[in-house]
C-alpha cells in the first residue's frame, strides 16, 4: 500500500489550498484514512478523518468549519479542501490508512492505529 500526498504550496492568509492524498494497492473503501500535520518545532496533530466506505468524518476542533475532507472511491483518493488558511496552519501535511475498524472514527486522531503513511506535502501561509 502506497499514499502520495499532493497540493501543498504557498498561500496567502485567507486563501485556500486543496490536498490530495492518492492510495494505491488496495481499497480505499476497506480502510479509515486521517489527514496530520506537523508545524516547525510541534508534535503532529490529527486535522481530519474519513470512513472511506461510508464517508463519516471526524474534525479537529481547530479547523471545523474551514476544512472539508472527503473521498472519490472511484479515484482511491481522499482530499482536504482547506479554506480560510492562516499563518498556524503551516506545516507538513500527511496522510495516512488503516483497515478500518469498527471504533476507528473514536480513536482517527492517534498516530500508532495506522499502518500506512504517506511521505507529506508542505503547506505554507504567509503574506
Amino acid at each position: 500500500v502506497q499514499l502520495v500526498e499532493s497540493g501543498g504550496g504557498l498561500v496567502q492568509p485567507g486563501g485556500s489550498l486543496r490536498l490530495s492524498c492518492a492510495i494505491s494497492g488496495w481499497r480505499l473503501s476497506y480502510f479509515g484514512v486521517g489527514w496530520f500535520r506537523q508545524a516547525p518545532g510541534k508534535e503532529r496533530e490529527g486535522v481530519a478523518c474519513i470512513v472511506g466506505d461510508d464517508g463519516s468524518a471526524r474534525y479537529e476542533s481547530s479547523v471545523k468549519g474551514n476544512f472539508t475532507i472527503s473521498r472519490d472511491n472511484a479515484k482511491n483518493t481522499v482530499y482536504l479542501q482547506m479554506n480560510g488558511l492562516e499563518p498556524e496552519d503551516t506545516a507538513v501535511y500527511y496522510c495516512a490508512a488503516t483497515n478500518f475498524y469498527r471504533n476507528y472514527i473514536a480513536h482517527c486522531f492517534m498516530e500508532p492505529k495506522y499502518d500506512y503513511w504517506g511521505q507529506g506535502t508542505q503547506v505554507s501561509v504567509s503574506s
